[in-house]
């Protein structure tokens, strides 16, 4: 069995048991008796073992309450079964897990034992988590709905009543509460937090006024210091400034030395240049005398070479003229071919787009016919559907004039058995030894007063409005429930007037009868119409898919035809095709004759161009050689001019040595030792002060000049006279207090700051946790729906679940199958006794598929159904609880002989009650 199941129950002196032991199948139990007989108890026995309170079982006030009269204690053994991968702890309490609950008078216990029945566990919370570990839940009342219970709901039709039932079975108040509580308590540490946040405010405040002292104080410090600096700065910028002067003299004595080599660097160029142009002369001389001798010969070779270039350019020319006539040519037939290509490609290209067309004209009208073929499909399944109604409608139409018939016949058999009691009471009227009588009262409870309790003689019998039978024969009592079948009581005021009434019923539903028969036939008309119609549209529908299909093969060899482009299929382009064919063959020719064209072109071009150059070396050659008589005479005279210009040259920068170089620098050097004597002095006065390195810590002198140093001082040593007067108060001692007060609210912050870290976490995880719930909420309302209709089905209702989470109200719409104009009922208590029953549970077991429990019982879960609805119910609790494979307890005092006998089914009934 699996794990969590429940496999023997034993009751002692609990409520009406003595004792009592109950063995349970692993699927399907069927517990039934009479009333009083203990079948609720079991039930209550398992909620109370479970740890569920006396108030919450609705049957008694306290646990002590349960002990039988009489008795010192009671006693509840619940075995449950701990085999599997589902079992509990099994290496401690083995296949078995036995669940022992004792009351007594003054207190009450709970033990857990092992299979062998050695104490295990007796503690609370070990009992807690094996109801957790089976999701044993036994206040939800989908796993136990109990005779309260079901009586409650079955009666209710208030939608709140069903929202709360929905809400509980789902455990959705059970998570909804959850959340509400964390939120609360959120809310309340939320609180907490923000006065602590609050409490250190004043604290940071008497902070951040110390530190502005502190700021202040030190910004008389930096006047004190920036002034101390300032001065150093000072000190040593008299030294560079020094240092400066020293650097641009000595710049200017090294410039002053630097023309001494450039002027006797050109006294001796201009030395050398003399002696240079004197040598230069004499060559001069010699090469003007061997020029002469050359100008003969060049003119004679110069004509030669002109005429050899006048003839290869004449060549080239008449090349180039060829060459472009065939061009022409070659272009001309290329344009030919280009425009028979367009002539056969637009041909071959008209044709498949008409073919196409077609194509696509032929689908349009399949498309069309499929159409009509669908709608006519749908026609004819509308009419098939409306006659299958209709013929149920006429199959209940005759069975309720049927059941009418034997009702008239059976009420006045019932008239002529009144009237024989009445003849026959007034013969016995007048013998006064054996008068009895017959009474007719109100309700059940007068009756019994009536029948039983006034012991009144001579009375026979007693009836009841609603047709109960109450009479005694010696020491027994007997009660006769009413004849369901009868539509009145036994004691109408008049039978008759029922008669007509039925009467009158009976010929509305023939008249109903004949108008169902009548459209029932026009319906058979339309239906073959509609089917004489759909045989013509497929026959046309099969001879269009033939046409498309001859089309688009018409197509496929247009188109291979137009790829391939073979002379024996086009006929139409042959001629074209054969003048293109004609035309690329000439073209081939021809720019045969050009490629030769080309070649000679190419040789001619070069030829010419070799010529060409030739001739340029040889004329640049040539003037240069008739050019240098000329030149040789120029630069001879030049040579004389050179030598003048040198002499003069070398006297200029003699004179500019003496003058302008040698007697500055003196000057230079004297103004030089000056500031050299200068810098020692503030050097040594400057060290006094402080140290070079510490200055160049400070950022060094900087841009700034002596007197914009010497300003900064002046104007920083009175800000520092008057600052220094506001304040009393050393800023160590202020600095002091700052760092204990800093350190102490520093603790307090980050303490603070991590229970919010904390409480903002926590915040998240609700946030999410409530849009998940929110989500689950939103799925388990459509999964209702749809258990709900799957049900629903099984009788031929259909019907869907509204659920208002916000108004916490729960909405039950229902089309029942009887009502033709299929308005939806939407109050269950407009519904028949059995009717709502039978929707009622199936709104129960649609929650039993939500939820999951190793067990689950209901008790009295088919009050007020008629005997249809009880059998469909019970058909239907049996194929729910054996598909969905958990173990199940089903309580009735009614009879269960309809349900079908298997192997997962077990029945078991209560011994009567005892007087």
């Amino acid at each position: 069995m699996a794990a969590g199941t429940i496999s023997r129950i034993r009751l002692e002196n609990f409520m009406c048991h003595s004792s009592l032991h109950i063995e349970l199948g692993e699927h399907v139990n069927f517990i039934t008796g009479q009333n009083g007989s203990g079948k609720s108890a079991i039930l209550t026995a398992l909620c109370v073992a479970f740890g569920c309170r006396a108030k919450n079982t609705q049957r008694a006030a306290s646990l002590k309450d349960f002990i039988k009269t009489g008795c010192s204690y009671a006693s509840i053994l619940v075995d449950i079964n701990n085999h599997g991968e589902d079992a509990f702890k099994p290496e401690v309490f083995g296949n078995v897990i036995i669940l022992e609950r004792r009351i007594t008078e003054s207190s009450s216990s709970t033990v857990l034992k092992d299979q062998h029945g050695r104490k295990v566990a007796h503690r609370k919370d070990d009992l807690v988590e094996i109801i957790e570990h089976f999701n044993i839940d036994v206040e939800n009342p989908c796993v136990i709905m109990s005779q309260d219970k079901s009586r409650e709901f079955l009666h209710s039709g208030n939608d709140k009543d069903k929202f709360k039932f929905f809400f509980k079975a789902t455990l959705l108040q059970q998570v909804n509460d959850l959340l509400g509580s964390i939120r609360k308590n959120l809310n309340v540490v939320d609180s907490i937090v923000e006065e602590l946040e609050r409490s250190i405010m004043p604290v940071l405040k008497e902070l951040d006024d110390i530190q502005d002292k502190i700021k202040n104080m030190e910004h008389i410090e930096e006047i004190a210091h920036e002034i101390e600096n300032l001065k150093k700065k000072l000190a040593w910028a008299w030294v560079y400034d020094v240092d400066k002067k020293i650097g641009e003299q000595t710049e200017k004595l090294e410039k002053l030395r630097e023309r001494i080599p450039a002027c006797q660097e050109r006294i001796d160029r201009n030395t050398a240049i003399i002696e240079e142009v004197r040598k230069e002369f004499i060559v001069k001389k010699e090469n003007v005398r061997s020029f002469l001798e050359k100008t003969q010969e060049v003119r004679r070779m110069k004509e030669k070479m002109q005429h050899d270039i006048h003839e290869a350019v004449k060549l080239k020319m008449d090349l180039e003229k060829e060459h472009a006539r065939g061009m022409q040519v070659l272009n001309k037939m290329n344009t030919r071919v280009r425009r028979l290509e367009v002539q056969v490609h637009e041909f071959q290209l008209k044709r498949m787009q008409q073919t196409q067309a077609e194509v696509f004209q032929v689908e349009d009208s399949i498309w069309e016919l499929q159409q009509e073929i669908n709608s006519a499909n749908l026609c004819a399944t509308r009419l098939s559907e409306e006659e299958k109604k209709l013929s149920e409608e006429l199959q209940d139409i005759i069975k309720s004039i049927s059941d009418i018939g034997k009702e008239i016949d059976e009420d006045g058999r019932r008239i002529n058995h009144l009237k024989s009691q009445i003849e026959d009471l007034r013969r016995r009227q007048h013998d006064k030894g054996h008068t009895e009588r017959q009474v007719l009262v109100q309700d059940y409870e007068v009756g019994k007063s009536v029948a039983f309790d006034k012991r009144i003689r001579n009375l026979k019998e007693v009836y009841t409005s609603d047709g109960c039978k109450m009479f005694c024969r010696g020491s027994v009592e007997t009660i006769l429930p009413p004849n369901r079948k009868w539509r009145a009581g036994r004691l109408c005021t008049s039978l008759g007037e029922k008669i007509i009434e039925i009467e009158n019923e009976t010929a509305e539903i023939k008249k109903i009868n004949s108008e169902r028969w009548d459209l029932k036939g026009k319906l058979v008309i339309d239906r073959d119409n509609i089917n004489s119609k759909l045989r013509t549209l497929k026959r046309k529908r099969e001879d269009e898919e033939q046409h498309l299909e001859r089309k688009k093969v018409q197509l496929d060899d247009t188109k291979k035809i137009s790829i391939a482009n073979k002379h024996d299929t086009a006929v139409d382009t042959s001629e074209l095709e054969a003048e293109m064919m004609q035309v690329k063959e000439d073209i081939g020719n021809k720019e045969l004759v050009l490629e030769k064209i080309n070649l000679k072109l190419t040789d001619a071009l070069r030829e010419e161009n070799d010529k060409r150059a030739s001739y340029k070396n040889f004329i640049g050659s040539a003037h240069a050689e008739m050019g240098s008589i000329s030149d040789a005479e120029h630069e001879l005279q030049l040579v004389e001019e050179k030598i003048n210009d040198a002499q003069q040259d070398k006297a200029h920068y003699e004179g500019v040595m003496e003058r302008k170089v040698l007697a500055p620098i003196k000057m230079a050097e004297s103004e030089l030792t000056d500031l050299q004597q200068l810098h020692q002095e503030y050097f040594e006065k400057a060290s006094r002060i402080c140290a070079e390195k510490e200055v160049e810590a400070l950022g060094g002198v900087g841009g700034s000049t002596l007197e914009q140093l010497s300003d900064r001082i002046n104007k920083l040593n009175q800000k520092f006279q008057q600052e220094s007067r506001r304040y009393t108060e050393t800023i160590d001692d202020l600095r002091a207090l700052h760092d204990k007060k800093g350190r102490k609210i520093l603790r307090k912050q980050q303490m603070y700051a991590g229970f919010r870290g904390k409480l903002n976490a926590c915040q998240k995880a609700l946030d999410l946790r409530w849009r998940k719930f929110q989500r689950n909420a939103g799925l388990l309302k459509r999964q209702l729906t749809w258990l709900f209709n799957e049900h629903l089905g099984k009788k031929g209702i259909s019907g869907h679940i509204n659920v208002d989470y916000k108004n916490e109200v729960l909405s039950v719409d229902l089309t029942m199958p009887q009502d033709a104009s299929r308005d939806t009922v939407r109050d269950t208590r407009g519904l028949s006794g059995g009717e709502r029953s039978f929707s009622t549970l199936c709104f129960t077991l649609a929650l039993h598929g939500m939820t999951e429990a190793p067990f689950r019982a209901m008790d009295e879960f088919d009050v007020f159904m008629d005997a249809v609805s009880r059998k469909i119910s019970l058909d239907t609790l049996v194929d729910f609880a054996v598909a969905q494979g958990s173990q199940w307890i089903f309580i009735t005092p009614h009879d269960i002989s309809m349900v079908k006998a298997g192997d997962r089914i077990k029945k078991q009934q209560m011994a009567a009650p005892r007087g």
